[in-house]
């Protein structure tokens, strides 16, 4: 590792493998840069940044090309894991865009024709939690909405215009967005999201439910549980305690992790079926 006195590489600014030639594999080996953006590089001591994003970005993009999709979310601050399951991403850029701002230098698709465009060429799950979380940056789902008709013949459109529907910006993380969108694929309707519900001691945020009542008079909730934060024993008996007051105020609580998400065995969507005594619509669709 560097010492901290050690000048930055290249003043700090973002520069290509050509630049280095030879040496980035030693460089990258001795942990003295980091890729930012495949096939751009940086001091390892240079903190994340749009900047950063953005003049990085700017290496690869053509002088009359304009950054966009999965490209210009991630510059906007779209967090990697929202627009997709590949790590390391490519510039997409475009020559014919429909809306344009300048950023650090950097022409790049305005948030909202992101957003659109991102809802038309990711796979369904992460267009709608990409979507969800540029809503959640502050995006108006109504231009969204309005901005998406200059797209009517594009391939996507259908997609968009689907996902757009479902897009909600109290989803708080992806995983949250795809149980959403697992629920709505089976038939089960839109759940509510972020549902509170008031305990004798403390009140309670579920993460999705269906309130109506079920037959048996109690209430649905479901809770994407992250391995990040309810993988370790002490989260999982704060996890478990917390089910049991739900159960006591009159709520089915189901926890869905990752595996449940994209496992290719229905479980979650009979289990839910059950609940609500519906048959769910099966096959899934991803």
């Amino acid at each position: 590792m560097l010492p901290a006195e050690f000048p930055l590489y290249f003043c700090g600014l973002p520069f290509t493998a050509r630049q280095v030639g030879k040496k980035l594999r030693w460089l990258l080996a001795g942990q003295e840069i980091r890729e930012v953006i495949r096939g751009v590089y940086v001091d390892i001591r240079v903190p994340d940044s749009l900047e950063l994003r953005a003049k990085a970005v700017a290496l690869l993009v053509p002088a009359d090309g304009v950054a966009c999709g999965r490209t210009a979310a991630w510059v906007h601050g779209i967090a990697t894991t929202a627009l997709g399951t590949e790590q390391r991403m490519d510039v997409r850029w475009t020559r014919n865009p429909t809306d344009v701002i300048e950023l650090f230098g950097l022409r790049l698709s305005s948030p909202t024709a992101t957003t659109v465009e991102l809802a038309m060429e990711l796979p369904r799950p992460f267009a709608l939690s990409a979507v969800d979380s540029m809503l959640r940056s502050g995006i108006d789902k109504a231009a969204v909405r309005t901005a998406s008709e200059a797209y009517a013949r594009r391939p996507g459109f259908y997609q968009a215009r689907q996902i757009l529907s479902y897009a909600d910006r109290r989803a708080a993380s992806p995983g949250e967005s795809w149980l959403r969108l697992r629920l709505i694929d089976a038939g089960f309707g839109q759940p509510d999201l972020q549902v509170r519900v008031q305990g004798k001691r403390r009140d309670y945020v579920l993460d999705l439910g269906y309130p109506e009542p079920l037959d048996d008079g109690r209430r649905l909730g479901l809770e994407y549980d992250s391995d990040r934060w309810h993988s370790g024993s002490r989260q999982e008996a704060r996890d478990e305690q917390r089910r049991t007051e739900l159960a006591e105020l009159g709520w089915h609580i189901i926890s869905v992790r990752r595996p449940d998400l994209w496992g290719a065995y229905p479980a979650l969507e009979l289990a839910v079926g059950g609940y609500l005594c519906r048959q769910p619509r099966l096959p899934r669709r991803w």
